[in-house]
């Protein structure tokens, strides 16, 4: 629920509790904002942080904890708000203060009364450590910390409360708040009287004019008991006028933590007297009824239950005895989706599958959390995490090793499924710093391995021992564990397993300035296009450029440099992203632009700082790092130096990227290539001119149909293109190469 309501709709009243909540900002750590469900606690702090925002240089973040089932999570959905990078190695509160420190900020969390015991000590510790923090609580009930401001939220007084019916009458009659407010004054007042000034309940009172009149409205509520909860009688109401498909969904649909799609409702909600098909009816039947809240962000369609809402549609849920196969069902879904998202190697997809994981994020704890408590469910649980590693390594480093270490306790059997829970926990415990662990869980991965021959799993454990080394300092061991790691990938026909054993031996390799890395390179690359495989196809291009600038080739390192540094941007790869960052600093200090050297250096500084390190995996590279620095600061002076990174760090990620693309002379382009494409995207872009489908050029160019579109798909994000027939009619207006 937004600030402004459903749907837009105007903020309705509460002047005088806006202006008490920012008075006491002023002065108080932790202020908490307490009243009965519905009254508007959540639609307030979000108003008051709407209109705080100039006042709070560090930030204004917003943590919605509503659907937050285990309190052991509330640190990471508070992190998530900030956000706090996923690669951070310490511990997550650390991570969430030194993630505020920037100046005087505002944390409102909303939706704590199911949290107290936890949130409580939580906050009072953000507070004490930083001193310019302040916290608005929403909830039933006070933390009970020492200072805290509490302000009870009463319902609205009948004035304001008519008026926030008739503005949402509006949005269902038009027309309503003029003649029709005039017709039924009085009886639009008795329903708000009826509903004890409740916003939540005045809303979806307001929603049934749809089908209604005001006198049917308010007549409905009047045959019903006065004594007892508006909010009770105003659900049994709005329940009762649903259609009975509306009321299995209302049900059912309470089992989602967060919002839901049309896809996942046609999963979890259809059968047993809900068709498929007729899903999408019934949910926008909802919420014409105001039970269900549409959300758009990013062009995708979202919907969502206000916490009493899917409360009582929960209570029934309960009643009927359909909870345990619906608990099944939503996890069942969930399960299918991470299935889904591991299998799926292409780069498109790949992105495409970041956000969307990140959407269901709540869900997805959900979905882990019954079934780590479900008996006989250990083995799917720990499945489900290890499908979740790039997920919990992109932004959630700290959730996923919890989720790890609970998933590895349940589920104690010895065979391939808690083998690929011990690499992925391994790799995840390394990634986080936590060498010991990691060690321990590479060890039992291998000898489960070994005992039942799994090759695939071995390749694995070689390829995290590898990086152990590595990160140990012992280069030329982890280079040995790499080339293992390939042998055993191929070895089982594994070409994404190959793919990153690849990469890491190239980037090794080329740090080294061995000519074996260009030929590493160019293999893992080709690999990838052949698979569709976007990740490790970025750490390859990078090698590639690596290679290119040790060799004095400077054209072709930015070139490759240029197309590792897109991929790791569009796939949110942190890792990648700082890596490339360094890599464009070190091109720009060897081309004697030291300006532009520095800021990428700031901008990778502030990519590292998030992250909690430098370098991560990679830090036998942080001599050309040193290298940069010292030949900047010389050329440059300490005191441009230290702006030109200042600048640097005060870019966000995106226009960091946007900076390391642009703003230099362009580069003489290599034959049989058109600026600003690739060798292949040039050849794709010409087939496409030719007129062939997507399919004829996977055909043509011996790559899967996957890869082709994704090629595609960046030959017309780089030409800011939209159709094919642009791409088409672009190239045939280029000379002949």
């Amino acid at each position: 629920m937004t600030a402004e309501g459903p749907g837009g709709a105007g903020f309705v009243g509460r002047g005088p509790e806006l202006a008490g909540i920012g008075r006491l900002l002023g002065t108080a750590g932790v202020v908490t904002v307490v009243g009965v469900g519905g009254v508007g606690k959540t639609r307030l702090a979000l108003r008051v942080a709407e209109k705080a925002r100039g006042s709070f240089p560090g930030g204004v973040r917003v943590a919605e904890l509503a659907a937050l089932e285990d309190p052991a999570l509330l640190v990471h959905a508070v992190g998530d708000a900030l956000p706090v990078a996923g690669h951070s190695a310490g511990p997550p509160l650390e991570a969430v203060i030194d993630r505020l420190r920037g100046g005087p900020a505002l944390v409102v969390l909303d939706g704590c009364e199911h949290l107290l015991p936890g949130c409580a000590p939580f906050v009072d510790t953000l507070v004490r450590a930083l001193p310019e923090l302040r916290v608005l609580v929403t909830g039933r009930r006070p933390l009970g910390l020492p200072g805290e401001r509490v302000v009870e939220l009463a319902p609205l007084p009948e004035p304001d409360a008519v008026r926030l019916f008739a503005d949402r009458a509006a949005a269902v009659v038009p027309g309503f708040g003029t003649a029709g407010f005039k017709t039924a004054g009085c009886e639009v007042a008795g329903i708000c009287r009826r509903l004890g000034g409740l916003p939540l309940a005045i809303e979806m009172a307001a929603a049934r004019l749809r089908d209604l009149s005001v006198r049917q409205v308010l007549e409905g509520l009047d045959a019903r008991s006065r004594h007892r909860c508006a909010l009770r009688v105003l659900f049994e109401w709005s329940h009762d006028l649903c259609t009975p498909g509306e009321r299995l969904l209302w049900r059912r649909v309470s089992v989602f933590g967060g919002g839901v799609d049309l896809e996942a409702a046609e999963h979890v909600c259809a059968g047993d007297g809900v068709a498929r098909e007729h899903v999408p009816a019934l949910v926008a039947g909802l919420a014409d009824a105001a039970v269900l809240l549409r959300r758009e962000r990013d062009g995708v369609v979202r919907y969502h239950l206000h916490d009493t809402v899917r409360a009582f549609g929960r209570a029934l849920l309960a009643e009927t005895g359909e909870e345990a196969a619906l608990r099944r069902r939503h996890r069942d879904y969930y399960r299918k989706i991470t299935s889904r998202a591991w299998a799926e190697p292409s780069g498109a997809a790949q992105r495409s599958w970041t956000g969307r994981l990140q959407r269901e994020h709540a869900d997805l704890r959900t979905a882990l959390d019954w079934s780590l408590r479900e008996p006989g469910e250990a083995g799917t649980a720990l499945t489900m995490i290890a499908e979740l590693l790039y997920h919990w390594s992109g932004r959630h480093l700290s959730e996923g090793a919890g989720w790890f270490g609970r998933g590895l306790a349940a589920q104690t059997d010895p065979g391939e499924v808690r083998a690929h829970g011990l690499w992925a926990g391994a790799w995840i415990s390394l990634l986080g710093g936590d060498h010991s662990t990691a060690a321990v869980r590479l060890a039992e991965a291998g000898a489960i391995a070994a005992r039942l021959g799994l090759r695939g799993i071995h390749g694995h454990v070689a390829f995290l021992t590898g990086m152990t080394a590595v990160r140990g300092g012992d280069l030329w061991a982890g280079m040995r564990w790499y080339e293992e790691a390939a042998r055993a990938h191929r070895a089982v026909g594994d070409p994404v397993g190959l793919a990153l054993a690849l990469s890491r031996l190239a980037l090794a390799n080329a740090s080294l300035g061995r000519p074996e890395a260009r030929g590493l390179a160019e293999e893992c690359v080709a690999l990838c296009d052949l698979y569709g495989e976007g990740r490790h196809r970025a750490y390859a291009l990078l090698a590639l450029s690596i290679s290119a600038w040790r060799r004095g080739d400077a054209r072709a390192a930015v070139e490759h440099g240029d197309e590792s540094l897109r991929h790791s941007a569009l796939l949110d790869d942190r890792l990648g992203l700082g890596v490339n960052l360094e890599a464009h600093a070190w091109f720009a200090a060897g081309a004697r632009d030291h300006e532009r050297a520095a800021r990428l250096l700031g901008a990778a500084d502030a990519v590292w700082a998030a992250a909690g390190s430098r370098m991560g995996e990679f830090g036998y590279l942080h001599r050309f790092h040193d290298a940069c620095v010292a030949a900047t600061r010389t050329e440059l002076g300490e005191a441009a130096f230290r702006a030109a990174l200042a600048r640097g760090a005060a870019m966000p990620s995106d226009e960091a990227v946007a900076y390391a693309l642009a703003d230099r002379p362009p580069a003489a382009h290599a034959p049989g290539k058109i600026a600003p494409l690739t060798r292949r995207e040039t050849e794709i872009a010409r087939l496409v001119a030719e007129g062939l489908s997507n399919k004829d050029i996977a055909g043509r160019l011996v790559i899967s149909q996957r890869t082709a579109e994704g090629h595609i798909e960046h030959i017309l994000e780089k030409l800011g293109f939209r159709s094919r027939v642009q791409v088409a009619a672009w190239v045939n207006r280029r000379p002949a190469v």
